[in-house]
């Protein structure tokens, strides 16, 4: 059994209820509730590998608007000890799905600011979310393999809540033929 996650229940509004192989789980934006919602899930059950499915703003501004999947996850939102942001005093710098992909840059606030952009741009992250570092890194501390896809929605620039709010069914729809392609359901 796979389990089926996105943060929110609109980046699943294209799939069935009931999807052959695998559970759902809708776990609420940002890191905490992320870890929180997942680590319970897993806690409960044994999955074979965990899908995640979402959205996600393109910081990489050549990025198609299409379903990219991620290689490796950091946090932009943190700063170590001495003052180097990315780095968490006690979290790893970056996490990894162990498949080909994507940089992305996860933190607690949407993206929506030209300014905030700027900064995590020389990072070279292509995307920016709210919850992919704290997936995988859950993921790691259970030993479940983990595959992320996310569907790019915005820009994550000035405007990018409305922009977010016109795709977000679009972006169900593309990740939704992404997993029927990849798992056949």
């Amino acid at each position: 059994m796979k389990l089926l996650v996105a943060a929110l229940a609109s980046e699943l509004s294209a799939f069935p209820e009931e999807l052959d192989g695998f559970d759902r789980l809708v776990t609420g934006p940002g890191k905490l509730q992320a870890t929180y919602a997942l680590t319970r899930a897993l806690d409960a059950r044994d999955y074979d590998e965990i899908v995640v499915v979402g959205t996600a703003g393109a910081i990489d501004p050549t990025l198609e608007s299409t379903v990219h999947e991620v290689e490796t996850a950091f946090q932009h939102d943190v700063t170590d000890l001495d003052g180097i942001a990315g780095q968490h005093v006690s979290l790893p710098a970056r996490v990894t799905t162990g498949r080909t992909g994507v940089l992305i840059a996860t933190g607690d606030h949407f993206v929506d600011d030209a300014e905030v952009t700027a900064v995590i741009r020389p990072s070279g992250a292509a995307l920016v979310d709210m919850e992919t570092y704290a997936y995988i890194w859950v993921a790691e501390q259970f030993g479940v393999p983990i595959r992320v896809f996310r569907a790019v929605s915005d820009q994550a620039e000035d405007g990018a809540l409305s922009d977010w709010r016109a795709a977000v069914a679009r972006c169900s729809v593309q990740l939704r033929d992404v997993i029927r392609s990849e798992y056949g359901v």
